[in-house]
């Protein structure tokens, strides 16, 4: 199983927000996660919450960062 690290999508039409979600590559977008790991707003480009320390245990279990969460995860480290 190939885990990935990517959105998952929670808000409305024209109300966008977002989970940060650990899933089965094979999944569906907004389809069953493993394990919820933080939210973005991209109204005000920002993470309301971020669990870092969990989404480095997920890399090193060998998951795989979608390019979209890896620029939001930076943007937060800086």
């Amino acid at each position: 199983m190939a885990v990935s690290i990517r959105f998952s999508l929670i808000g409305t039409k024209n109300r966008h927000f977002w989970r940060i979600v650990a899933v089965d590559s094979r999944k569906k977008r907004d389809g069953a996660c493993l394990e919820t790991l933080g939210t973005y707003d991209p109204v005000k480009h920002t993470a309301v919450q971020l669990h870092t320390e969990r989404i480095q245990a997920w890399i090193a279990k060998g998951a795989i960062c979608s390019p979209a969460v890896a620029r939001v995860m930076k943007n937060v480290a800086s």
